[in-house]
């Protein structure tokens, strides 16, 4: 794998010195390009995805990573649209982020340049194909992809679509390279790669991004689990909490914005009764709860790891807090710094859940669900960033680009 990763390497670094000065135009064809191919040829990838299905069927793959890996019409609709979305985005690479004057005369600007290669290792997900690469070539980088074993037939299926955009514009076809295998060892070999690659990107479970991080030489923007809470908090509205919650967990549970823990204020819960998990059960949540809650018909009794566990599943744990203070406290200890959410009417209730919280994304009375790059507007995202450098919450293009100064002086000499 080491030679592989060598070429694709070289060939990465080449078309990344060409994209830093490609123009918007032929970034935007390569992209409104790649999207008609993915439509036109939509057949083609939902039977590639077939494929795939039967692979991760025959591993034994969970329903919500079945979920993931699941593309249909509309899915492929949703695949396109964000190809779409990501070309109409303004260009971040030459924006002038800062530019100040010197009293000795010289003039210095701040501007937005890419990465140059970014490497992203991803599970199950083939949209990620498609996003990570739009989103990279957006940001003029160039992108290594190595996708999950179980989507690799669909992921190629969308490279190829991608390739086509970027050869009808003009642009090298390795600004978006495809890991033409399923060996484990690619990965291995693209964690070391520090000659060929600038940043990795990881976007799976647990014992991917764990892996990432242990066996990483390669800078490295964390993406760690999506423990996601929602507090319920005394003053909330109940209309709204019952529509938010159920929506948090049950949209669709395998994706990182899920909700896997349910925060309730002790005084909602005596004005308002055991309506919330009364919602989930109905809905065919596993509530794991413990205390009060237990009582509630349904239930089953929480284990102590229950609490700061990813389920990516219809399970959900719950528990009755005291106040804003001891769900914070909850949060610190068990959370991943991912996406929280606060249900209250209550404005300094909610500010200070915002100000003494330090998770990538926290949200009021909206759904946990919204913790995608698309919902924030960058047409799609690579992943949620929980790390505090460089890059936090949705990694779309613009999180993709670091920045160089520019120094104009006229004969400035320095005494």
């Amino acid at each position: 794998m080491t030679d592989l990763m060598a070429k694709m390497g070289v060939a990465a670094k080449a078309a990344a010195a060409e994209l830093a000065y490609a123009s918007s135009e032929r970034k935007y064809s390569a992209l409104i390009g790649a999207a008609h191919h993915v439509w036109d040829q939509r057949q083609a990838v939902l039977d590639a995805n077939c494929e795939d299905m039967a692979y991760g069927d025959a591993k034994g793959l969970s329903p919500s990573m079945m979920d993931r890996l699941m593309l249909n019409e509309g899915r492929l609709r949703g695949i396109v649209d964000g190809l779409r979305s990501v070309a109409e985005q303004p260009d971040p690479v030459g924006r002038v982020l800062a530019a100040w004057d010197r009293p000795n005369g010289l003039h210095i600007q701040r501007v937005a340049t890419p990465l140059g290669v970014v490497g992203v290792i991803y599970e199950s997900r083939p949209n990620v194909t498609a996003d990570a690469g739009a989103l990279g070539l957006k940001a003029g980088n160039a992108v290594i992809l190595r996708g999950g074993s179980e989507s690799f037939h669909s992921s190629t299926a969308l490279h190829g679509c991608m390739v086509r955009g970027l050869r009808e514009a003009g642009l090298p076809e390795a600004a978006i390279q495809l890991v033409p295998t399923r060996d484990r060892a690619m990965v291995s070999a693209m964690l070391t790669a520090v000659d060929h690659i600038d940043v990795i990107v990881p976007r799976g479970g647990k014992g991917l991004v764990g892996l990432v991080q242990r066996e990483a030489r390669v800078p490295v923007f964390a993406h760690l689990e999506g423990i996601c809470h929602v507090y319920v908090d005394r003053d909330a509205d109940l209309a709204k909490a019952r529509a938010v919650v159920l929506n948090s967990k049950t949209r669709r549970t395998g994706v990182c914005g899920a909700a896997e823990c349910l925060l309730i204020d002790w005084q909602f819960y005596n004005r308002n009764g055991a309506v919330l998990i009364q919602d989930l059960l109905r809905a065919g949540v596993e509530v794991r709860a413990e205390g009060e809650l237990l009582k509630i018909p349904g239930t089953v009794r929480a284990e102590p790891e229950d609490f700061g566990r990813e389920f990516l599943d219809m399970i959900i744990a719950a528990k009755l807090v005291d106040g804003v203070d001891a769900a914070i406290a909850h949060i610190r200890r068990y959370g991943s710094n991912h996406t929280e959410s606060i249900l209250t009417e209550n404005d300094e209730t909610a500010a200070r859940f915002m100000q003494r919280l330090d998770s990538a994304i926290l949200m009021r009375n909206a759904s946990t669900q919204f913790a995608d790059g698309g919902e924030f507007g960058m047409g799609a995202e690579i992943g949620i960033a929980t790390g505090k450098l460089h890059a936090r919450g949705p990694v779309g293009a613009e999180q993709l680009t670091s920045f160089k100064y520019l120094v104009t002086g006229s004969g400035t000499i320095r005494s």
